[in-house]
């Protein structure tokens, strides 16, 4: 496994503290060329090769009334994602990245967690799997999103099951459940929490509660880290996912970006428990990956000027 190379990190401040800026000026942008500096191991690091990844899956739990979608807009939106149109296809494109759209199973939803596990080991093991076999081992940088109806739920029980907390302290409105609807899920989190309050590792919860997007979701975190691979994980559902490494290793996140803030309500909350500070706020609340890719634009900026800037001696000033 790699680790972060403090060498090439501390090569990249020094170069920070000779552009022609005052120092500490580009204040996130500074510390994001370091972050990549030290992950990439070098003193100048690219993105060459930005890798999407966008999992989707469906969920027994939406039996619960949790969602005011019908399960099968998930397929509906991933067939939207290959035909090009959604918006993380034109936020790739803006942000230069090769989008792949997985679906997991859609037409066998997980199991419903208020009755009993959402998966078994052999599917667990087979979407981790699926994640990490996405991973591309060339990309400099690889955003991660998910897509499928219910997942908000899943989230909301994912990490009141790995941070602690009532469903109260995690769920939200999701994409847009009015007050019956919110009630639901605050009923079938709780219930789920009721039945696997055993869980302990990260496995049992995943195998609780999640999706096999969230499962994937954590093979590809695991997997770029072996790599040294940085990644960007977008929103609440995506952290929510990835969090749940945590239990098993303190960490497991540390090549992580979160990439927004999601205006979720619960976000801020898991953001502020993985001791993660976002790349950028912009009240978005849409998943697919989209936050990580905006991201990825604020991130190639932080490059652009860590790489191109002249020094003060190139430039002959002072």
């Amino acid at each position: 496994m790699k680790i972060f190379d403090e060498s090439a990190a501390a090569a990249a401040r020094s170069r920070q503290a000779e552009l022609t800026k005052p120092p500490g000026s580009l204040g996130r942008l500074e510390e994001l060329a370091i972050f990549m500096a030290g992950w990439q191991g070098r003193e100048r690091p690219k993105i060459d090769r930005a890798q999407a990844l966008v999992f989707a899956g469906n969920h027994g739990v939406t039996a619960q009334g949790v969602n005011p979608f019908p399960v099968e807009v998930t397929a509906q939106m991933v067939a939207n994602f290959r035909n090009g149109g959604a918006a993380i296809n034109q936020l790739c494109r803006a942000a230069g990245a090769d989008l792949s759209v997985i679906p997991l199973e859609l037409d066998r939803p997980t199991a419903d967690f208020t009755q009993g596990m959402a998966m078994e080991v052999a599917d667990l093991v087979t979407a981790i799997q699926t994640g990490k076999d996405a991973v591309d081992p060339e990309a400099d940088v690889i955003i991660l999103g998910e897509m499928g109806i219910g997942n908000s739920t899943v989230a909301a029980a994912l990490a009141a099951a790995t941070f602690g907390g009532t469903a109260e302290d995690w769920v939200g409105p999701g994409t847009g459940a009015d007050d019956r609807i919110f009630a639901n899920k605050i009923r079938a989190v709780n219930a789920g929490l009721k039945r696997h309050k055993g869980a302990a590792t990260a496995a049992s919860i995943l195998g609780s509660f999640g999706g096999r997007e969230q499962a994937a979701i954590c093979g590809a975190v695991i997997r770029s880290r072996e790599l040294g691979i940085p990644l960007i994980l977008d929103g609440f559902i995506c952290s929510a996912a990835a969090g749940v490494l945590l239990v098993n290793d303190a960490n497991a996140l540390d090549h992580c970006l979160i990439g927004h803030e999601s205006a979720e309500p619960g976000h801020r909350r898991l953001i502020a428990v993985m001791k993660k500070s976002p790349v950028v706020t912009l009240d978005m609340r849409l998943g697919e990956g989209s936050g990580a890719a905006v991201a990825l634009l604020i991130l190639r900026a932080a490059l652009e000027c860590h790489n191109g800037m002249a020094t003060f001696a190139e430039a002959g000033i002072g």
